[in-house]
């Protein structure tokens, strides 16, 4: 079969191919060079190894296929590169094109279509898992938990992942079905399992044509930086296709495998013979979320709510516990497959090219959802009071909430609307804080990234708890509280700095506030992205969730019910979301109004491929030389005059983008202030691994009862006329238009 491929004709048309993107600028020297040496150095190398033609035996007839077609670009952007290894795993495209995606779901794993070590495919997913289970092995680890969610041929990858496990004699917890991330970290540490670590299959609110590989520690977090480096750069980076050992499922032994599931078995799932290995999993994270509602006055819920799983694994698990607390009225959106579990995201990409993700914090994803609703269930539309939705693997929530008829000219006319992460988090710690008289705030401090609101810092300070900023990332905010938990706190960090890190800045920490105390009990983990847990006190050991805590990564089932209870007590005290949050928090002169504004570059997904990562890097370089001329003279950036500005750079990805003379890559971002005390601001920051950025505004004001709504319409007007304004400053492409 090798003979069949021409690596003659291959590298001299690879070579043709980048000689003339180079040429035409598409792509620059820097890259040009690293594709030129790697592209048919890694082609060779996978058409060449016997194991993967076991595996996968069709793998080079898809190779033939793109070759035959001529898809050059398509083969540099799956050979040119390994997909990076970054803070919670690796992600990436399983293929380019929808026709291939098609095919990989009707025809299996081993669909002959274009695959490579940037792609997602079993090949990849078994190297890395190889690499992770040598890794384990060589700690004396021996359990793990499996889980994946809707996305095409996830269980397919996971079964082979868990045979890959299971022949390094690991002992595996399989999930029946596709599953929460939440209930997979959940898992992790749960009595009676007890695993050293924990993957889950998924590429979290990625459109279709992604898939990933979501690694987790014996504590349910994601693992240390240390850690993480040791084990990408001694087990996964030197992991030998040879290393890709699979058991045979006929001849398991009783301890080998477990399913992860429901009371019973489900019908049609292969649970190899050993269906008495099942263990519920799904009651006994029902159970432990009910331990943190708050609201127990005895009175019948009234709250009307529709919910929204957007093709993904919360269906089940979100009505489900809306309906095990009280929540009479829960109506599941069907429409357009809604709530089918299909991983080509039908309800998003009905408009060829359009790729939208399906994710809960995008308003064009609310859009769909209130489409559905209104189609599905158009007698109580006006009856409904919250729509609540979650992300294929349900670890991000969103809220969609009715808008009382005399605001609605302040959104556009539009009867609902979605609630900001922002305003999410911030209301959720005010409501916390009023009714849980738990809470000891001496000892009591929160944790965000440091592009989620201030208003959240504010409001815990006035409340008498300490704060704690990270970088972005769940990994950054469990780390943190891991850090005040064990007293290892630099309390001298101030905006990422601290005396140890003089020309880079603190990897975990960006700034602390009120934690000189040493403070033990977290409330909240809050993250801009749609992310909330709460990790309470210090664990029992390092295999445990944190006591009186919740799962120590983001749980978008936990924060829908949590969020059902506030809308509940709000329409219980006669009273709406939008009232408590003008009332008691941007009406507070202690708080005051926060407006915070987020677009992703480009709106959806990423610039793809080799030439992507030259776009990002030149939107980059001129984002850099727009902070630079701001430190030179007065600059404006929508209708605000920059005061200061600062760069963000910890070096976490300088294996990736290796820094040179003229380019550091400033992986947590470049800030520009518009006000002398830091509360309004503009942020641009990178994808680490992937082709995009982000573009964060936060606006604050102080306000009265006579303002306090025609500023918030102001303000979202400017904080969107900044970006917009951004984009013409650096030129940013949109979309895929580049």
């Amino acid at each position: 079969m090798t003979a069949t491929i021409d690596m003659d004709y291959i590298a001299q048309s690879i070579k043709t191919y980048l000689d003339k993107a180079f040429a035409e600028n598409r792509i620059g020297k820097q890259l040009y060079e690293m594709a030129s040496a790697t592209t048919v150095k890694n082609i060779k190398a996978w058409v060449e190894d016997e194991t993967i033609n076991q595996i996968s035996p069709n793998y080079r007839q898809g190779l033939l296929a793109a070759v035959e077609a001529g898809k050059w670009e398509e083969i540099v952007n799956a050979y040119w590169k390994a997909l990076s290894f970054g803070t919670g795993g690796i992600r990436g495209m399983m293929a380019f094109d929808k026709a291939s995606i098609i095919q990989l779901k009707e025809n299996g794993l081993d669909a002959p279509i274009l695959k490579g070590p940037n792609t997602i495919n079993n090949i990849v997913l078994l190297k890395t898992s190889a690499g992770v289970a040598k890794f384990g092995n060589e700690k004396g680890y021996n359990r793990i938990v499996i889980g994946y969610d809707s996305r095409v041929r996830g269980k397919d990858l996971a079964i082979d992942i868990a045979r890959l496990f299971i022949a390094y004699g690991f002992t595996v917890y399989l999930f029946d079905a596709p599953c929460p991330y939440p209930e997979v970290t959940f898992a992790i540490p749960h009595e009676g399992i007890k695993a050293h670590m924990g993957i889950l299959v998924s590429a979290s609110h990625n459109d279709y044509r992604y898939n990933g590989y979501k690694l987790s520690c014996g504590n349910g977090s994601q693992f240390d930086p240390e850690e993480r480096h040791e084990m990408y750069n001694d087990y996964i980076k030197t992991a030998q296709f040879s290393d890709m050992k699979l058991a045979d499922t006929s001849q398991l032994n009783d301890n080998q495998l477990y399913f992860l599931g429901g009371g019973s078995p489900l019908e049609g799932f292969d649970y190899f013979g050993l269906e008495k290995n099942l263990i519920d999993i799904h009651l006994a994270h029902q159970n432990h979320v009910k331990k943190f509602l708050l609201l127990n006055n005895g009175k019948e819920k009234c709250l009307s709510i529709g919910f929204c799983a957007y093709h993904g694994a919360g269906k089940v698990v979100v009505p489900s516990l809306l309906k095990e607390v009280g929540f009479e009225e829960v109506n599941s959106i069907t429409y357009n497959g809604l709530n089918d579990l299909n991983g080509l995201f039908p309800s998003f990409n009905s408009d060829p090219g359009m790729e939208r993700q399906p994710d809960p914090g995008d308003p064009r994803a609310a859009a769909i959802a209130v489409e559905g609703y209104k189609h599905d269930y158009p007698k109580k539309w006006r009856h409904t009071d919250i729509i609540l939705s979650t992300d294929p693997d349900a670890d991000r929530c969103g809220v969609i909430v009715r808008v009382p008829s005399y605001l609605k000219e302040d959104y556009d006319g539009e009867d609902f609307v979605l609630l900001s992460a922002d305003e999410l988090w911030s209301l959720l710690l005010w409501y916390r804080l009023k009714f849980d008289r738990q809470i000891d705030r001496k000892q009591s401090f929160i944790v965000l990234s440091h592009t989620t609101t201030d208003c959240i810092t504010k409001i815990a300070l006035k409340y008498g708890l300490g704060v704690i900023k990270t970088w972005v990332g769940f990994a950054s905010l469990s780390a943190s509280v891991r850090l005040s938990w064990d007293g290892k706190l630099d309390y001298t960090i101030k905006e990422g700095r601290s005396k140890d890190y003089q020309e880079l800045q603190h990897p975990i920490i960006y700034d602390i506030h009120n934690m000189d105390d040493r403070r033990i009990n977290n409330i909240g983990a809050f993250e801009q992205s749609n992310g909330f847990t709460i990790l309470g006190k210090p664990p029992k050991d390092k295999y445990s969730m944190g006591t009186d805590g919740h799962v120590r990564d983001k749980d978008g089932t936990f924060a829908a019910i949590l969020m059902a209870e506030v809308a509940e007590w709000a329409k219980q005290s006669d009273t709406t979301i939008f009232e408590l949050l003008d009332k008691y928090i941007y009406l507070d002169p202690d708080i005051g109004l926060y407006v915070n504004y987020y677009e992703p570059d480009p709106m959806d997904g990423e610039y793809p491929g080799i030439r992507g990562d030259e776009v990002k890097k030149a939107i980059l370089l001129r984002a850099l030389a727009l902070y630079a001329k701001a430190q030179k003279e007065t600059i404006s950036i929508g209708d605000f005059e920059v005061k200061s500005s600062i760069i963000y750079r910890t070096g976490k990805y300088d294996h990736v983008y290796p820094p040179t003379d003229t380019f550091q890559f400033p992986d947590e971002g470049i800030r520009f202030y518009f006000d002398e005390e830091l509360q309004s601001h503009l942020t641009i920051r990178p994808s680490g691994t992937g082709n995009a950025l982000r573009f964060h505004v936060q606006l604050h004001q102080y306000v009265n009862n006579q303002n306090v709504r025609s500023q918030k319409k102001v303000l979202r007007a400017k904080a969107k006329g900044i970006v917009d304004d951004l984009r013409n400053l650096l030129d940013a492409p949109r979309e895929n238009n580049y």
